[in-house]
């Protein structure tokens, strides 16, 4: 550890479990940016290169399970190519559940280029096929925006915040109702045949000299549609004029996925989840923002209907 460093004492018993999980001995060397909760660690391994330490703390019976999830997840799509670091180990504690990955020596990309949107969009054709945990985003993305709530839910409290959307103010009242008038007549998603990040944002693309070189932060992948990652990729692209046709490549590559319908719903998903995230974490200054970036998202894809 470094000079003047002291890791929290719930970090104490994680660091002793990662190194009867890896059989050596584990240095803390420093914080890195990001992650929430106790946060992302580089530690040292001995003999070995660095490594990401993130833990959470245990909140869910099922949370060991959810993490044994992503392993499986990152070993399958590594064996296919996809550029994912390996994970190192998984254990929990009485209190948290830590996951170690390999370290990757890039930066998260400070913003999307058209060459970027390009380089992910071939990234995501390795996803096509590969789902191989029970964990449906698409068929969870149709419940959230049709407000149709049965079945498995994968994140319940997500479900209710959204429910709750209406009550902020009457402009995000306006905006949850257009979503749910324009998934109205939604069907339900087919079969979910491929491997979903779920979380396919810019600042979990590691990039070096404007290449790709690592997708980050899959530990909420499962199954669904590719498109899910497009239209999270998407959502960025509107920041800039430059990446208008980035964004019409991207809408493009979705419609010819899976359809108008299912868009549709994957749009209203993604916009009530940027609706809620603010909201919950009382940055109530940038919500006019998503709400005029969610208009323009409906408006841009119900001209194409």
């Amino acid at each position: 550890m470094k000079p003047g460093m002291r890791p929290e004492a719930a970090l104490v018993d994680v660091l002793d479990d990662v190194v009867g999980v890896v059989g050596t001995e584990v240095t803390l060397v420093g914080r890195l940016p990001g992650g929430f909760d106790v946060g992302a660690l580089r530690v040292q391994l001995a003999g070995q290169a660095s490594a990401v330490l993130k833990a959470w703390p245990r909140v869910r019976a099922n949370q060991l399970d959810e993490a044994l999830r992503t392993q499986r997840v990152v070993e399958h799509m590594r064996g296919r190519g996809y550029p994912t670091p390996a994970c190192l180990g998984v254990g929990a504690t009485t209190a948290h559940v830590w996951h170690l990955m390999d370290f990757v020596d890039a930066t998260p990309a400070p913003e999307l280029t058209p060459s970027l949107v390009g380089q992910l969009i071939e990234i995501t054709e390795l996803q096509a096929g590969q789902a191989t945990e029970p964990y449906d985003h698409w068929s969870y993305a149709w419940r959230l925006a049709t407000g149709k709530e049965s079945g498995q839910d994968l994140a319940p409290n997500l479900s209710r915040a959204v429910a709750e959307l209406p009550r902020q103010s009457s402009a995000v009242s306006s905006l949850v109702d257009r979503v749910r008038h324009v998934c109205a007549d939604a069907p339900p998603p087919p079969e979910a045949p491929d491997m979903v990040h779920a979380d396919f944002k810019p600042d979990n693309v590691l990039v070096r000299n404007g290449r790709v070189v690592a997708v980050v932060d899959i530990g909420n992948a499962g199954s669904g549609t590719r498109a899910t990652d497009l239209t999270t990729l998407q959502w960025h692209t509107f920041q800039t004029p430059q990446l208008d046709g980035a964004r019409t490549r991207l809408r493009t590559r979705i419609l010819e996925l899976v359809g108008w319908e299912a868009a549709a719903v994957l749009t209203a998903t993604q916009i009530l989840v940027q609706l809620e995230w603010p909201i919950r974490h009382g940055n109530h200054d940038v919500v006019p923002a998503v709400v005029e970036r969610a208009h323009r998202a409906l408006d841009e894809l119900i001209a194409l209907r």
